[in-house]
């Protein structure tokens, strides 16, 4: 306790060194705390839209072969697979099913090529909260600065909701009339009048090509029948068991008889030359996670941690060698001192340590500071709701908000690390000193 006043009435002394040393050390934590926060919500971002548009924690789908050169991304006898799956797991929040399909929506102005999403409204409550429903002022000039429409309305036949993106592209509102055009498994051509029920604001890349349309209009237009569907998604309590689950599903599916696809972390639509080009007919069932079927995403995640390491690492270099030089000018300037502690009993030990604590003190209080207030940023950018006008940014970003996360863990880690590094960059001119 001795030592630790002394170091602290040196700092005190020294203000002017430990002002812009902690300043610096303060800024450095701040960066690294936002990277982080702006990392974890993009991995936010990430989990709501894939389970939102493209999957369900895990997901049941398959491929039909009618012929060998053919591949159709679709599961046929229904009701017993999902009597199956609800066996298998009987732990889940809810399962739904959601029919796959891909066309062009036409308007009067313009078109746009999209992945076709069949849901049944019923159960689709939680779709139904996530999505946000954007101000027709964001996506017509001259609009009304009100959320338009409800998504519920896909309980009415023949409607769709849009996103953002797409009904800029169109020129189209809340109650317009868009037609969906698509080729059917026997080369025809298909389609169907719909109605624009709601316009949700933009989940990012993953949003770019996906719509929602009640199932029937996936069934009408591939002429299919009701015991078919895309894909049953199933959602758990707990993301983090998808993987638990996946095995559980597959070895499950395979004991009764369902001829089962080695697994693949890919989405399903990356796996159709794969599939087309097999030499068998008949039905196989593809059961993947979350993960897979956005794992084209994950590059933006895995690159942006790279960047900010990088830029962290060189920050915390930079510190590192302000802290060692400061110390070493510290060493110089208080011989006198020194050889007085020495003087009077103190020993080698003791003086190594008071230089060390020096370093913790000021690298422990720089890291507070900088985490706590990088913390209130983080927090109030993130309930400010900062627009995202940049589609390229959006894509990236995988929102039009810039949201932030800043959970408390990293916060501690953020101050850890800082505070071990300053130290760590005292050792040789501590050691110098005594």
């Amino acid at each position: 306790m001795i030592l630790l006043a002394i170091a602290a009435r040196n700092l005190v002394q020294a203000r002017m060194r430990t002002a812009l040393l902690g300043t610096a050390i303060a800024l450095v934590t701040g960066m690294l705390v936002l990277l982080m926060a702006l990392s974890s919500g993009i991995s936010n971002n990430l989990v709501e839209a894939a389970t939102t548009v493209s999957a369900g924690h895990v997901n049941v789908a398959g491929f039909y072969k009618p012929t060998a050169g053919t591949s159709i991304p679709i599961v046929t006898g229904l009701a017993a697979l999902r009597a199956d799956v609800d066996a298998l797991v009987p732990g889940a929040e809810r399962v739904i099913e959601r029919h796959r399909g891909w066309g062009k929506l036409v308007s009067e102005t313009g078109a746009v090529q999209v992945g076709l999403s069949g849901v049944i409204a019923a159960d689709e409550g939680d779709l139904f909260d996530r999505l946000r429903i954007a101000r027709e002022a964001e996506y017509v000039e001259g609009g009304r600065d009100e959320a338009i429409g409800d998504p519920r309305d896909l309980a009415l036949p023949g409607t769709v909701v849009l996103f953002v993106t797409q009904a800029k592209r169109l020129g189209v509102r809340v109650g317009d009339v868009v037609t969906i055009t698509t080729e059917t498994q026997s080369g025809a051509t298909n389609t169907a009048d719909v109605r624009v029920v709601a316009v949700a604001k933009d989940l990012g890349l993953l949003s770019s090509f996906a719509v929602f349309v009640p199932k029937q209009v996936v069934l009408d237009l591939y002429r299919l029948n009701d015991d078919t569907t895309g894909a049953l998604w199933v959602y758990l309590d707990d993301i983090d068991r998808a993987d638990e689950v996946l095995g559980v599903v597959r070895s499950g599916l395979v004991e009764r008889g369902y001829n089962v696809r080695d697994h693949e972390p890919l989405p399903f639509f990356f796996k159709f030359e794969t599939v087309r080009g097999e030499d068998w007919t008949g039905q196989q069932i593809d059961v993947t996670i979350w993960r897979d079927e956005v794992s084209f995403l994950t590059w933006i995640l895995t690159g942006f941690d790279v960047l900010s390491i990088l830029l962290v690492g060189i920050l915390v270099g930079i510190i590192a060698v302000g802290v060692a030089n400061s110390m070493w000018n510290a060493v110089r300037e208080r011989t006198k001192e020194i050889g007085t502690l020495r003087a009077i009993g103190m020993t080698r030990v003791a003086v190594l340590r008071l230089f060390v604590l020096e370093a913790m003190l000021l690298g422990f209080g720089g890291s507070v500071v900088g985490a706590v207030v990088a913390a209130l940023v983080a927090v109030a950018v993130d309930a400010a709701g900062v627009p995202i006008t940049a589609e390229a940014a959006q894509a990236v970003l995988l929102s039009d908000e810039l949201n932030l996360s800043v959970g408390a863990a990293w916060l501690v880690v953020s101050v850890v690390a800082l505070t071990s590094f300053t130290t760590l960059a005292a050792a040789i001119p501590a050691l110098r000193a005594a």
